[in-house]
């Protein structure tokens, strides 16, 4: 391993377990809308490989409806980056994976997509992480990456 590099193979160790969580989600994502709905719920994350992997699962319910999901979480051990994979039960297929790591107590984590016909770059970020709560932030570009819209939150407490 190179200097620069650092084995981030328990980056996700705090996640382990179950948290209550809440979820803001924006309605019209990449319309210009402000319009935001509210959901709250449950997720568990267990370790698989000795926390080489993880599986994330979510429950919430909130005005706009039920969402189910899950999501794999696998980290290579060559690029010492994580692959984060996602699926919602309403769809029953793996969305492209995510790609990055955690920094300085943040993790960072970037892939491609399709919305709404349209290829738009993802990104997703794991911050405030504490032994009881941690914040998750799912963003869209339609312009490269010049900017962000911030479509999706999560917030976790024990």
């Amino acid at each position: 391993m190179r200097a620069t590099e650092r084995d981030g193979q328990h980056d996700f160790d705090f996640n382990f377990g179950t948290w209550k969580t809440h979820v803001s989600r924006l309605v019209h994502p990449l319309t210009g809308s402000t319009t935001w709905t509210e959901y709250d719920g449950m997720s568990v994350v267990r370790k698989v490989w000795n926390g080489r992997a993880s599986i994330f699962e979510l429950e919430v319910e909130g005005p706009s409806g039920h969402i189910e999901g899950v999501g794999l979480r696998l980290y290579n051990p060559q690029s010492h980056q994580w692959n984060l994979n996602w699926a919602n039960s309403s769809v029953g297929m793996l969305d492209g994976g995510m790609i990055g790591e955690f920094k300085d107590g943040h993790g960072d984590f970037y892939g491609t997509d399709t919305f709404n016909g349209q290829s738009i770059l993802v990104r997703n970020g794991f911050s405030n992480i504490t032994p009881n709560s941690s914040r998750f932030e799912q963003a869209f570009s339609a312009d490269g990456g010049k900017t962000w819209e911030t479509n999706w939150i999560m917030t976790f407490t024990r």
